[in-house]
């Protein structure tokens, strides 16, 4: 299937739906970065020094009260041990159901902050009824974070939906990635390290997963073994081949939950996407250099 190709829903290509996932996230990596967000979690009594616990909190709590073994297999590029030291305890801290109100107090204090004029407009509620009937589509079964945050209340006001739809949306093409990294026999450090070696970020932005330079290292001469990685570690045309594979299959995955739209009303979606999404770029408060390989271009016809 190339970029050009409708799926097999008929409706959109990968590269649509691509391109609005590149449109959602950062509305909704926000919540994880906003000054708003630092101040509902100290005020749950989160330590605030640094952004992991928030982080691991807030992503974490539509679950529930879950163990680290969970949030290990669910977060999938974070290494275990960092996983059990966030999350043990995290629910003594505040149970997930007052983390869950201080996270939609965060998000609506900084996408108000964020927008400005424009958080009333009629576009931005168009914008968020648009997203809401692609997330009300998306079939969560094997999708357990977008399951969880499926199940939680709509929020009344049209940022808030937005957010709400832009969250569900992610988590769900979030859990279908997972799966397509094992489905080409990825592991965790070994998807990090190949994306790594595609150039979609430095080495140096990944530290924050908290691998050890022994596991790194471990998981390149994997890479290596199996003819995907260079000496240099950048990747050889096999292993760009198969990360541009794993991304096809995480963008197909991701498709079902936009078949209810038209192809009409998702460009009208990423019309309308555009501007506040630019004023919570513009905000400054996101990293300048991301994990996700947002600004990577994949040859699908290739």
């Amino acid at each position: 299937m190339t970029s050009g190709t409708p799926p097999r829903d008929g409706t959109h290509t990968p590269a649509t739906i691509r391109q609005l996932w590149q449109l959602l996230e950062p509305l909704h990596a926000l919540v994880y970065f906003a000054p708003e967000s630092y101040e509902e979690a100290g005020t749950l009594g989160y330590d605030t020094a640094e952004r992991w616990p928030l982080y691991f909190a807030f992503r974490a709590a539509p679950l529930g009260t879950v163990e680290p073994a969970l949030v290990t297999s669910l977060f999938y590029s974070f290494d275990p041990s960092m996983v059990e030291r966030y999350v043990t305890g995290a629910w003594h801290t505040a149970p997930p159901e007052r983390v869950l109100a201080a996270r939609a107090r965060a998000i609506d204090r900084a996408l108000r902050s964020a927008l400005g004029g424009r958080i009333d407009s009629p576009e931005l509620a168009e914008a968020a009824q648009l997203a809401r009937g692609a997330a009300e589509a998306a079939r969560t079964a094997g999708r357990p974070l977008a399951a969880a945050n499926a199940a939680l209340p709509w929020p009344e006001t049209p940022h808030g939906v937005l957010w709400h739809a832009a969250t569900i949306l992610r988590e769900h093409r979030g859990d279908g990635h997972l799966a397509a990294l094992q489905a080409h026999h990825l592991d965790a450090v070994e998807s990090l390290v190949l994306q790594a070696g595609v150039g979609a970020a430095p080495v140096a932005a990944f530290e924050g997963r908290s691998w050890s330079a022994r596991e790194w290292g471990a998981a390149q001469d994997r890479l290596a073994a199996r003819g995907l990685l260079a000496e240099d570690a950048t990747v050889t045309g096999a292993g760009l081949a198969l990360r541009t594979a794993v991304e096809l299959l995480t963008d197909e995955l991701a498709t079902a939950p936009w078949a209810g739209l038209t192809a009409g009303e998702t460009a009208r979606l990423t019309e309308l996407l555009l501007p506040p999404v630019l004023d919570v770029v513009g905000t400054g408060l996101l990293p300048t250099q991301g994990t996700l390989g947002i600004g990577m271009k994949y040859d699908y016809a290739n």
